[in-house]
């Protein structure tokens, strides 16, 4: 039988960082810069809105599960980026080393206490005290994985679909050089052999960018490691050596290979519009025969100015 165990000795539980969110700036959740606010709504992975990030204000941690201790009280989420909250949530963070999975068992399991705050009772004093499973149950997180798996695919199918432009509507306008609009910097520069492999409907799977010209640059798909900061999404990845100025949008998070770049806008774009400016850059691959890359000219390649949204 799976020996039960104080919540206190599996996590750590802290205060969350306690936000107003009528004193921050609301966005959308693919904007450059976007940060989850999570409240203590049982709906939505707990997740009400999404803000700018603010420098001055240190988030809580990702990889960590935020549980409501009053109103929805008990509705407990994991929550696999770094995040804002609002009043009464805490965070736990796991004391031992746990797999995404293990931490949605867990998340599970909390929230199931619900039925023990009736009548309006908060869980901000007992919360360390209630009784978890010491090891996680195999059946359930099997079960766990196969349904978190076939969301993480859609999602992840949808957006790479989804993502198609008609390239004889590019607009030409004013010259200008790539860094008047956008911010440029190395990527990861890992090697794929050094990563653990897995499909795009794996939970935590992350895509790997290299310097191919096909699947939108992603040669693989990878397990997230923790230690390893993805580069942001919805930036350009652009390969300076290779299948040089291979160009692509990503929409998600992701890791890169060897001499690929990274482009950040400068000023908030849409989708369509980073779309445009991918196939612009793309067009001038023609500038890169015989062997050149473009790691130190990338930055000065002049590309029409698009006016359009």
């Amino acid at each position: 039988m799976n020996k039960l165990v104080k919540l206190s000795e599996l996590f750590e539980t802290k205060y969350g960082v306690n936000l107003e969110l009528i004193n921050l700036d609301l966005c959308g959740s693919t904007d450059v810069g976007a940060v989850p606010f999570v409240s203590r709504t049982e709906k939505n992975n707990g997740v009400s809105a999404f803000v700018y990030e603010m420098p001055n204000i240190d988030t809580n941690s990702a990889h960590t599960l935020s549980v409501a201790v009053s109103g929805s009280v008990l509705s407990t989420f994991y929550q696999p980026k770094p995040y804002y909250s609002g009043r009464d949530l805490y965070v736990l963070i796991p004391k031992k080393k746990f797999t995404p999975i293990e931490m949605l068992f867990y998340a599970k399991y909390i929230s199931s206490n619900k039925y023990r705050y009736n009548y309006g009772r908060q869980a901000n004093k007992t919360l360390k005290d209630i009784m978890i499973p010491e090891k996680t149950d195999k059946i359930l997180i099997d079960k766990l994985s196969i349904y978190k798996a076939g969301i993480e695919n859609k999602i992840k199918q949808n957006i790479y679909l989804n993502y198609k432009i008609n390239t004889s509507k590019l607009v030409k306008g004013e010259l200008v050089k790539i860094s008047v609009l956008f911010d440029i910097q190395y990527g990861n520069s890992l090697e794929l052999i050094n990563l653990e492999q897995c499909n795009i409907s794996d939970f935590g799977a992350i895509p790997f960018v290299s310097r191919t010209e096909k699947n939108n640059g992603i040669s693989a798909f990878v397990y997230e490691n923790f230690e390893i900061e993805p580069n942001p999404a919805h930036t350009l990845s652009v390969a300076v050596s290779g299948s040089v100025l291979s160009t692509f949008y990503q929409p998600l998070p992701y890791y890169t290979g060897f001499h690929v770049l990274i482009l950040q806008p400068k000023t908030k774009m849409s989708t369509t519009k980073m779309l445009y400016y991918s196939k612009l850059i793309s067009a001038n691959k023609y500038k890169y025969n015989f062997g050149r890359q473009a790691n130190r000219t990338l930055k000065d390649l002049l590309i029409p100015k698009l006016d359009i949204d």
